[in-house]
């Protein structure tokens, strides 16, 4: 098995309490497959959904990740576009956070390391699971796509034949990593010439 590098630029991985937990451990579990380094950070808000979607806490996280970092901590690393990352995903993206990306609001260390993202111009992807969507957010989401953010909403494909909402969640995980940069998954099939 390769080593992950230990001087390689991390992806940050930021994880908030909007619905979609799994999506958040199915892709930290495939950047660790794949060998990419992860600097991750759970939000107080995304504890009760992990416990509640996955029946975990935050501690079952913590093997997937190179570094682990509170939310309160804005000493670390990440909160400075002084130290390199390869990009970041909040995911799943409350519209609490989302809001305050989208505004320049950076009181926690997601949403600063969300910042850095933006005005160092490195890939950011929100991953938003909401429904329906209010005027409010569709607002913010295009203030961060006209910065250059990717917006993922967490909507499955029906051309996959998904058998299993872990079919769903891997197809999600893997548009995630695709905008990551992240080829080295097989967590679904993509569109096929003549259909899927």
């Amino acid at each position: 098995m390769v080593g992950i590098q230990s001087e390689s630029p991390p992806v940050v991985i930021g994880v908030t309490g909007a619905s979609g937990a799994p999506i958040a451990v199915r892709a930290l579990r495939a950047l660790h497959d794949a060998h990419v380094p992860v600097a991750l950070v759970v939000s107080s808000g995304a504890v009760p959904v992990l416990r509640e979607e996955c029946g975990i806490g935050p501690d079952a996280l913590a093997p997937f990740a190179r570094d682990v970092y509170s939310d309160g901590d804005f000493t670390s690393p990440i909160a400075s576009g002084s130290r390199r990352t390869r990009a970041m995903a909040i995911v799943p993206c409350s519209s609490n956070t989302l809001a305050k990306v989208a505004v320049g609001i950076s009181d926690t260390l997601i949403t600063r390391a969300a910042q850095v993202h933006v005005k160092e111009r490195r890939p950011l992807v929100v991953v938003p699971r909401e429904t329906p969507l209010s005027a409010i957010a569709l607002r913010h989401m295009t203030t961060l796509a006209e910065l250059g953010v990717v917006v993922l909403p967490a909507s499955g494909a029906y051309y996959t034949h998904p058998r299993s909402v872990e079919d769903i969640t891997d197809f999600l995980a893997g548009r995630l990593l695709d905008h990551l940069g992240v080829a080295d998954h097989h967590l679904y099939r993509g569109w096929r010439e003549g259909g899927p």
